[in-house]
């Protein structure tokens, strides 16, 4: 065999093994793949070069996305790459790369819904044959993998890691005691450690006044802390408590994780969000409803506790009810209010409760009738509802949309909760500020809607069904960091854990 026919046969070897890479990841899927998967993409050609040393700096690069470029094998791509590699082998082992960065960057690393039973999301998805064929297509390879990550607030969160990364290995940590909660006017050895803290986290610490203890916690130092628990989400009272003391403590390690965890949270979620849509972030305690594009109201609202979270949904709302009945769910019936029948069997009467003897009737049942010591709360056989009313929990107005999780957003009777900072006092419900001042919104002035009218049937203690003239999708997520354009990070602390578990699964290697 001459040279010209030994280099067309080897090029033909490399075009099938690059042709079994491609079938082996995408036809078990899709069964199909790009019309010109017959030329190799990384190799034999200037522009193959040149799509090779874009990915190199791309993986190379991949730590500014919080991931990791050993997951991409940037070594053995390096290696591949070099003078004297056997070209199919690149090909392959490129494909592989570039399949795995570009998916897990533009879409997630993880399957989010299998991060924690409290997330049930539509993630973003990418098929692995559009990815080969954009690269195949794209005149431009190194504009093209810029596209792929999200766009919005992804690239403040990008410089917010690089600065929390270039803090590591500058900023000094002194850690808080544990002790009794300290309070303004209180004298304790902890008192010089928390002026340092305060100082290490670049907060303003005034000096201590002439001839003043250094054990003293006096009220300029209390204003710095309660400055502190304000863009923490802490109850904003002064107060060295265990929670302020645990977000203290919060490493800058810590805080690089919460950022890695919120960049790949953006990830799964969709680019465009839509031109009407309520976000309700459970990491910060807020609510923003956007209408053609644009903000149209915003509202503070409490959240699920530590053991009872808000899960991570998508949903569809389309209307809400007054004056609502508040069926208590079984878990709750045993946990929270067995005890209270069995210390008083009309304990819950006076808050507007009925019991009724199954979940198919309304066949009232006399609580006095039952012995609750023989009830065990896994398995608590009777439907309890609360009646419409002043102490409802649900309060007046109920906004319900499908979930696997049995939640809602609505009103409530517990409204001086909202002056606190940590908001996270319900069973996983959003509890809505102004929900009337939100449906007025909704409704935007069309269907008639009068929210003059509605809370006269309200004060009629009528239950009416209001339709919204669109639906509204519904985004609940679970957002610890904010960044701003030049990249500083405002964090919530991660109550849920959930952070840490994201953290933890985008480590594990890919099934």
């Amino acid at each position: 065999m001459d040279e010209s026919g030994v280099s067309r046969y080897t090029y033909g070897v490399i075009r099938l093994r690059f042709l079994a890479v491609v079938l082996a990841f995408v036809l078990p899927v899709f069964g199909c793949f790009p019309a010109s998967a017959n030329e190799p993409l990384w190799v034999g050609s200037d522009t193959a070069k040149v799509r090779a040393e874009a990915l190199l700096k791309a993986l190379r690069g991949a730590a500014d996305h919080g991931l990791e470029p050993a997951w991409y094998r940037v070594g053995e791509v390096e290696k591949a790459l070099a003078p004297g590699a056997d070209p199919a082998a690149t090909e392959t082992l490129l494909t592989a790369a570039f399949l795995a960065y570009a998916s897990d960057v533009s879409t997630g690393r993880v399957h989010a819904n299998h991060v924690d039973k409290d997330i049930d999301i539509q993630q973003r998805k990418v098929a692995p044959a559009d990815l080969l064929k954009a690269a195949t297509t794209a005149t431009d390879f190194p504009a093209y993998l810029a596209t792929l990550p999200p766009k919005g607030d992804y690239p403040a969160l990008q410089k917010a890691l690089a600065a929390w990364r270039d803090k590591r290995d500058k900023a000094a940590f002194t850690p808080l005691p544990d002790g009794v909660a300290l309070k303004p006017g209180m004298i304790d050895p902890r008192v010089p450690l928390l002026r340092k803290r305060l100082a290490e986290l670049d907060l303003v610490v005034p000096d201590l006044a002439a001839g003043a203890l250094a054990d003293l916690y006096d009220e300029p130092l209390a204003a710095v802390v309660k400055s502190y628990q304000e863009t923490k989400g802490l109850t904003v009272d002064g107060v060295i408590g265990a929670k302020t003391t645990l977000s203290l403590n919060t490493t800058i390690d810590e805080r690089i994780e919460q950022i890695v965890a919120n960049l790949e949270r953006r990830r799964w979620l969709p680019e465009d969000l839509g031109k009407r849509y309520v976000l309700v972030n459970a990491g910060d305690y807020s609510m923003v409803f956007v209408d053609a594009g644009k903000l149209a109201f915003q509202s503070l609202v409490i959240v699920g506790t530590p053991k009872d979270p808000t899960p991570e949904i998508q949903s569809v709302m389309r209307g809400f009810q007054t004056n609502p009945y508040w069926t208590v769910p079984q878990s709750i019936s045993g946990e929270e209010y067995l005890p209270m029948l069995r210390r008083d069997p009309n304990a819950l009467a006076a808050a507007g409760f009925k019991i009724f003897e199954n979940w198919n009737d309304d066949t009232e049942l006399d609580p006095n009738t039952v012995d609750w010591s023989e009830i065990h709360p896994k398995a608590f056989p009777y439907r309890i509802r609360q009646e419409p009313g002043a102490s409802n929990a649900l309060g007046y107005i109920f906004f319900p949309f499908p979930n696997r999780y049995g939640i809602y957003m609505h009103d409530t009777a517990s409204r001086w909760l909202f002056t606190e900072g940590s908001r996270n006092f319900s069973h996983g419900c959003i509890r809505l500020q102004n929900p009337l001042d939100f449906a007025e919104k909704v409704f935007g002035g069309r269907g008639g809607f009068s929210k003059e009218r509605v809370r006269e049937v309200i004060d009629a203690g009528q239950q009416a069904h209001y339709t919204f003239p669109d639906p509204v999708t519904l985004y609940v997520t679970y957002r610890t960091v904010t960044a701003g354009s030049d990249g500083a990070a405002i964090f919530r602390d991660d109550i849920y854990g959930r952070d840490r578990r994201v953290v933890r699964e985008m480590s594990k290697p890919r099934s």
